[in-house]
């Protein structure tokens, strides 16, 4: 008997963690996200070859001292996901002073307009996502690139492996605004919603070669 070839395009998938993060998980239960179950429900026709997972370690806070245990135990619950890689990067943190939209008046009657504020940016993770992109294009590892991300830095090699390499490119936002800039320049663009979040979690327990561990109860 002949066994039929798969038609189903050879895909790879590109996930920037900041901005999907801020744009479709933080306040949300669905932080425990299995990135591969996700892929699958919005990419139904397409055999996913492998998933760069593009973050950053973060540091405990004074008022949250178990954000890097939070982290380490969502890295390891998506290292048990054969196709998925972890790509990192560094995060910045530093205090800086910001404009208040509204001033606030102290007790003394003096109007602060200012506020010194914790600002996170992650460093390394959009160029890390694009290098890898245009090598794996390079290297003819994929027919679909998916990028998970709204982050108009990307267009360049959006552009450049859809023109010159003859590669498909799909968006899957993670963001509530629509970047048209983006839109316009890719084959498919999609919205990442709640409903698919929350179909897509690990069970609470999970095991890899280390041992059992299970999700944070903050979570």
């Amino acid at each position: 008997m002949v066994t039929a070839l798969s038609t189903a395009p050879r895909t790879s998938v590109y996930i920037d963690a900041f901005n999907l993060y801020y744009g479709s998980l933080k306040g949300t239960h669905y932080k425990w996200l299995n990135l591969q179950t996700m892929c699958q429900h919005l990419l139904p026709g397409n055999d996913i070859m492998s998933i760069k997972y593009f973050t950053a370690k973060v540091s405990a806070r004074p008022n949250d001292p178990q954000i890097p245990l939070r982290q380490q135990m969502y890295l390891r619950a998506i290292q048990t996901i054969p196709t998925v890689e972890i790509m990192l990067g560094h995060y910045l943190t530093q205090t800086v002073k910001m404009r208040l939209v509204t001033p606030i008046q102290d007790a003394t009657g003096h109007i602060h307009k200012f506020a010194n504020v914790i600002k996170t940016e992650e460093k390394g993770s959009d160029v890390n996502l694009a290098v890898a992109l245009m090598n794996d294009a390079h290297l003819n590892l994929f027919d679909v690139a998916v990028v998970v991300s709204n982050d108009s830095d990307l267009l360049a090699p959006i552009k450049i492996i859809r023109a010159s390499m003859g590669k498909k490119v799909g968006v899957l936002n993670p963001q509530q605004n629509t970047s048209r800039a983006i839109q316009r320049e890719v084959d498919f663009y999609k919205p990442i919603r709640s409903g698919v979040l929350q179909i897509s979690q690990f069970p609470d327990n999970l095991t890899d070669n280390i041992g059992a561990f299970h999700k944070p109860l903050s979570w």
